[in-house]
């Protein structure tokens, strides 16, 4: 039997996916709220606290730092040393894992202070997604509530998923990456106002979308495309449609 661990602060659409995966034949796994949301809706759930054999400690601190969780997503299908080592300490692959982070970024932006934003920094949540993605080749992992129903598709048409598992994989680093820097930038302007001083910061992070595809670049034979700030005001050029022309 296959199986999913489910870790969301967002539960937008997570009780949906759950569902579909159960009816697939999937086990699913799960921690604190998703667990309860997930059992308040009918799903079949089963708390990570069984797998692991620990109980959360520390006010959910610690639940998923775990061998049985991580090697259940690193080990290796094809390598049967891989699988003896998980059969061994009693282990089981975990084949999906779905893990939106704790909001650091919205508890910051709403006036937070230090010791509040510390406790939204995620450390299990980072953990789980660079493992799956880490063993992509095997393991479907999801950090965009958008992506749910496009792996629910797959599934259901028994496809190999190879493609999407990458792309996944390669949105779950670019997302930890942006929330890694985005703590960063925090504790800098901490440390700014510990010295008193206005300190130009060694790094600055910039976060582009890409708006849409241009006819070419700064000459006809270069291609380009057009990108906007994420979070520019709505009323900027960025946002604005084009309703004619090339």
């Amino acid at each position: 039997m296959p199986r999913a661990l489910l870790s969301v602060s967002d539960k937008q659409g997570i009780v949906e996916l759950a569902r579909g995966l159960v009816e697939l034949g999937w086990e699913v796994i799960s921690t604190g709220g998703t667990a309860r949301a997930l059992r308040e809706a009918g799903v079949a759930v089963r708390d990570v606290s069984e797998v692991t054999g620990h109980p959360e400690m520390m006010e959910g601190r610690v639940k998923t730092l775990h061998p049985a969780v991580h090697a259940g997503l690193l080990a290796r299908r094809e390598r049967p040393d891989d699988m003896a080592a998980l059969e061994a300490r009693g282990y089981a692959p975990i084949d999906l894992v779905a893990v939106n982070l704790y909001p650091f970024q919205k508890t910051v932006a709403a006036g937070a202070g230090l010791e509040e934003a510390i406790e939204q920094i995620d450390i299990g949540g980072p953990t789980m997604l660079r493992s799956a993605a880490k063993n992509h080749a095997s393991v479907y992992v999801v950090v965009d509530p958008g992506d749910y129903g496009r792996v629910l598709d797959v599934l259901r048409a028994g496809g190999d998923g190879a493609a999407l598992r990458l792309e996944l994989a390669r949105k779950v680093f670019q997302h930890t990456a942006q929330y890694d820097a985005a703590i960063a930038e925090f504790l800098a302007r901490q440390e700014e106002g510990a010295a008193g001083t206005e300190l130009f910061p060694p790094h600055v992070r910039l976060e582009l979308d890409r708006v849409q595809p241009l006819r070419y670049g700064e000459n006809p034979d270069q291609a380009a495309a057009f990108y906007a700030e994420r979070g520019a005001p709505t009323d900027s050029l960025p946002a604005m449609r084009q309703l004619h022309g090339k």
